[in-house]
């Protein structure tokens, strides 16, 4: 933990902490460095005993991930008790008592993979890219501007003059079951959720910059006072800033546009009515015109998409599955009433859709799937 072993010793711990012998004197460290977390953070002895049962119940883990979880239990113990060890999931309900932490094993009949990096960019004379299956490095020369996809996948615009022509403008689009991010030719970055678009201008010229976006986008905003952020979103609503890191949430079939903003400020117009954020807060917008801001957002629910998790906090079964619908591309039907519980919880955004179901299946809510629909039934 305080990073002078040599790598010899370092083998030499991980040969002993693989040892099934050693599992008593491993997990007695473990369990005191849990020990010692502060108040706030500790967990209760049962989870402790739970968590610390679970991890040497994974003995067919390959030895590199053992030695990698293994390391972080000990440098970081209850802080990220949640998310590192697959199968290992944590789920509430608002019921006074929460569900158990525990292991989960892949139901047969229910196996979707879930998504990736996918998208297809329309470039200014309609052709379209398929991101996904394209080569790396140069995809197209539009004037003066050149789009280029790196190794990681990521897309970049290197503009190398400046020109008076009119604008050309491309869209990069995600299908439910995609992500993708891009770099815009100011040095704006972009990472765009499942079944969501941005369409900007290849490069930025006159008093300001503006894109337009549906669905969910996360933003880096490059700085130019003198060429102020705009983002149109849904064709109803703006979004005006000048340098900052942000978080559109605008899908159609939700109650409302949140914007949440994270470093910086913004300001948030729909007709007459305007609100500025500060960091931490959240602006929502609801279907029938109302502006509300909201103080201490939760960030990290906000940004686990992002983050490589899907996460949700107080929300409804309904809420959670269009999340699901969006990111494992299946549609979902409803048979019979839903109850009314709100579930918080967390897996990998690169688990299958049977572990979401799994944790899901543990609080009373049944799940089927036929083709690519999953009905959900109490």
């Amino acid at each position: 933990m305080s990073k002078e072993a040599s790598a010899e010793e370092t083998h030499e711990l991980f040969d002993y902490i693989n040892d099934p012998l050693n599992a008593p004197q491993v997990k007695e460290v473990l369990g005191d460095t849990l020990n010692q977390e502060t108040e706030e953070r500790a967990l209760p002895g049962y989870r402790q005993q739970l968590i610390l049962d679970r991890i040497f119940d994974h003995q067919s883990l390959p030895e590199k991930k053992f030695k990698h979880r293994v390391l972080r239990w000990v440098k970081l113990a209850a802080a990220v008790l949640l998310f590192i060890l697959p199968g290992i999931y944590f789920l509430k309900t608002n019921k006074p008592k929460p569900a158990a932490l525990t292991a989960i094993t892949k139901p047969k009949q229910i196996d979707v993979q879930p998504g990736g990096n996918k998208a297809i960019l329309t470039l200014g004379d309609g052709s379209q890219i398929v991101l996904d299956s394209a080569r790396n490095g140069l995809l197209a020369h539009q004037g003066n501007t050149k789009v280029v996809k790196s190794a990681n996948g990521h897309i970049a615009y290197n503009t190398t003059a400046t020109s008076n022509a009119a604008p050309i403008y491309n869209t990069m689009t995600t299908p439910r079951g995609g992500k993708y991010d891009l770099q815009l030719a100011d040095g704006t970055k972009v990472w765009l959720n499942a079944s969501s678009s941005i369409s900007y201008p290849i490069t930025f010229t006159g008093a300001e910059r503006r894109v337009t976006i549906t669905g969910e986008a996360y933003f880096e905003v490059a700085k130019n006072k003198a060429m102020p952020f705009k983002i149109n979103v849904n064709g109803q609503e703006e979004v005006q800033v000048l340098g900052t890191h942000f978080n559109i949430m605008a899908y159609n079939d939700e109650a409302s546009v949140k914007t949440t903003l994270l470093e910086g400020s913004v300001k948030i117009i729909k007709n007459k009515m305007t609100g500025m954020l500060k960091p931490g807060q959240q602006a929502q917008l609801s279907t029938d015109g109302k502006l509300s801001i909201t103080d201490d957002a939760d960030i990290n629910a906000v940004m686990a998409w992002k983050n490589g998790q899907t996460f949700f906090v107080n929300e409804d079964i309904k809420t959670i599955m269009r999340r699901v619908s969006r990111w494992y591309d299946i549609d979902v039907e409803y048979q019979g009433d839903m109850p009314g519980r709100l579930f918080t919880g967390g897996i990998s955004r690169e688990s299958n859709l049977s572990v979401l179901l799994k944790v899901l299946e543990l609080n009373k809510i049944h799940f089927k799937m036929t083709g690519k629909k999953l009905i959900v039934s109490p």
